[in-house]
């Protein structure tokens, strides 16, 4: 059995693949898990996504892609707008292996978030309670005049 065999190169360096085992996406649909690849900055990042929607506008017919960001103990969630004028980003399809965390790791981020912000809220809400309870009566002695 003959073997089909292609080699390609990426940034200098060359791979041979067996196309045999290469799977090769046509479509896309909504609800796919795809890889997204972003530039960020000088360099490009790999990100998982979805693809939650497409904008069938008529020049530029756009597929919505939310793509998950994280570092450190942080996630996020982005949004790509992916048509024929889009430059620095790239989509695939998604391996099985390309997923480096768990949703339980990806949630407990989301709740740390969450925390933080709400520890944030709390930190203002006392600083107005304090800025009230120092400087409020210096507003309410003020007179008013009006200037002609």
């Amino acid at each position: 059995m003959e073997t089909e065999k292609r080699i390609i190169e990426i940034n200098g360096i060359k791979m041979e693949v067996d196309l045999r085992d290469c799977k090769i996406v046509d479509q896309y649909r909504v609800g796919d898990n795809i890889k997204v690849l972003v530039k960020e900055y000088s360099t490009y990042e790999s990100h998982i996504g979805t693809i939650i929607g497409f904008d069938n506008f008529e020049k530029h017919p756009t597929v919505v892609i939310a793509y998950l960001k994280t570092k450190y103990n942080e996630a996020d969630i982005h949004y790509l707008y992916f048509n024929d004028e889009t430059k620095d980003a790239e989509i695939t399809q998604l391996n099985d292996w390309d997923i480096p965390i768990t949703k339980t790791e990806i949630l407990k981020r989301f709740d740390s978030e969450i925390l933080k912000k709400e520890n944030e809220i709390k930190d203002l809400e006392n600083k107005k309670n304090l800025f009230e309870t120092l400087f409020g009566k210096y507003f309410e002695n003020r007179v008013k005049i009006d200037v002609i």
